[in-house]
This record gives structure tokens, sequence and C-alpha cells, in this order.
């Protein structure tokens, strides 16, 4: 299903860096992906620097597994639990809320993803 949290068409997050459980672009999911990178966020310094305190350091480039690091004001599809947490810690970074796969909802409120949309 690509159907976004809007319940319209998936829409890509980013191909550069190429972004996705995939790495096409897109925040989709499937059996494969535990980590359900279903949430299309625009990263920020803080949120990053709140992953990497999570144990999960998205800033250092990792090419053995097609990873850039990512940077301030880049896109990406997050794991949605790893979202939750940062909206919980009350340093989210804003969404793409065209490019958040449907999934996303069985984890996070649409209210609060239209609270940190980026507006189009």
């Amino acid at each position: 299903m690509r159907t976004n949290v809007l319940g319209g068409p998936l829409q890509c997050c980013c191909t550069d860096p190429l972004t996705g459980f995939y790495r096409d672009g897109y925040c989709r999911t499937g059996a494969e992906d535990r980590g359900l990178h279903t949430v299309c966020a625009l990263v920020t310094t803080d949120f990053l620097a709140f992953s990497k305190a999570q144990g999960n350091d998205l800033s250092t480039p990792r090419p053995e597994y097609r990873f850039p690091g990512l940077k301030d004001g880049d896109r990406w599809c997050l794991c949605v639990e790893r979202w939750k947490e940062a909206l919980d810690a009350g340093c989210a970074p804003a969404v793409i809320l065209e490019a958040c796969h449907i999934t996303a909802l069985e984890f996070v409120d649409l209210e609060d993803l239209k609270t940190h949309a980026v507006i189009r």
C-alpha cells in the first residue's frame, strides 16, 4: 500500500540523500523493515543530537549501509517510534505529511504529525 497519512498517494520524501528503508526515496515499509521507516522528517541539529544520545547516530556516514550521514535540513525517513520518542522529549523534527506512510498512524496520532507538518 502506497498511501500517505492524509489518505492520498505517498509522495517521495527525498532522493538527495537517497532515503527510505528500500533506498528508493519513499518512506514505505515492508516485512523486512523492523524499524518502520515511515515518517518523512526534516531533520534538525537538535533531533540529530537527541537520536545520537539514544544510541542511533544519524550524523556519521556509514557507506556500508549506503548511509551518507545527515545534517540539519536533510529530509529522511525516520523510524516512527524514534520520531515518537523525540516528540515525547520535545524535539521532534518537522514532517512532510504527504510523504509519511499511512502505517505511521498505528504509532502516532495524525494531529501530532499535523502539528509538526511543513506547510507546502
